[in-house]
């Protein structure tokens, strides 16, 4: 299996991942999927970032552009307002906070970069829904966090035709990454995008293989946080999936997800730490040959 990297470069900053990290979501958003996560006024903002910071966020993860099926359409004026509001509250507060902006819209990641600073660019599209995405993260030197979909988000849930849903997955971050690594992109996270033009089951799937995407070579993405699969499996709601969310965070940390993207960042923590502990006692004393 390929020597996964476990660094990224965001700006002055080296983030460690050889620990799994929890991505905390900032959504500056009117209409996301999961209620609790929308944050409008600059109170909401304020709140939403202190409580993910204290709880224990190694990232931070703006988004200004719901992306869920059905989702209303937003101007590239109107998603940048609503993210540099965001940026403008963590630079403020947290001057060293790592972001990752969630967008794929070149020209967003422009006008944040130049005003704030570095981010890690968190693609939905990695790179089809504009063409000068990357060639903007190559220029600006940024980590790219690349998702799997199929169309666009409104589209999406009618393009989920796989004979392998794993195996198309890494053909497609395959061909994907010798492009993105020859336009000079140096930090790549890859993302199975789970919910995205995939089938409850598929995801599923996905999840309980999650572990041969690791043979690309990149920290691997997680984000499973109050998804279908989860609340549609339960017969409950995405405020009702907590607890589902954090029993599936087991099984992603277990398969070697090095991020985990959260709506709910204390309970992801502790999902790591429990997990670290765990895999700690499973591995003492073993001799390396041992070693799953």
């Amino acid at each position: 299996m390929m020597r996964v990297n476990t660094t990224l470069q965001v700006g002055d900053r080296l983030l460690d991942l050889s620990v799994p990290v929890v991505m905390g979501i900032v959504n500056v958003t009117p209409d996301s999927f999961f209620s609790g996560s929308r944050s409008t006024t600059g109170k909401q903002l304020r709140e939403r970032i202190d409580r993910a910071v204290g709880e224990g966020a190694g990232i931070l993860d703006v988004g200004g552009y719901s992306s869920r099926p059905g989702a209303a359409e937003v101007s590239p004026e109107e998603e940048f307002r609503r993210v540099e509001k965001a940026l403008e509250t963590i630079r403020t507060r947290y001057p060293d906070a790592v972001v990752s902006l969630d967008t794929f819209r070149a020209r967003v990641v422009e006008k944040i970069v130049s005003r704030y600073g570095a981010v890690i660019v968190n693609d939905i599209s990695s790179g089809e829904l504009d063409p000068e995405m990357i060639p903007t993260v190559a220029r600006l030197n940024l980590p790219y966090l690349a998702m799997h979909m199929r169309g666009t988000p409104s589209t999406m849930q009618s393009l989920t035709d796989y004979q392998d849903v794993t195996a198309e997955v890494i053909r497609y971050f395959s061909l994907k990454l010798e492009g993105w690594v020859q336009a000079g992109i140096d930090d790549i996270i890859l993302d199975p995008g789970f919910g995205f033009a995939k089938t409850v089951e598929q995801n599923f799937e996905l999840l309980g293989r999650l572990s041969d995407l690791r043979i690309l070579g990149r920290p691997l993405l997680a984000g499973i946080s109050r998804k279908t699969m989860i609340w549609k499996t339960l017969g409950i709601t995405p405020e009702e999936a907590l607890n589902g969310t954090t029993a599936l965070h087991w099984e992603c940390l277990r398969q070697g997800a090095g991020i985990l993207r959260a709506h709910d960042v204390r309970q992801a923590v502790e999902a790591v730490r429990l997990y670290q502990a765990f895999d700690r006692s499973r591995t003492k004393d073993k001799p390396l040959n041992q070693i799953p």
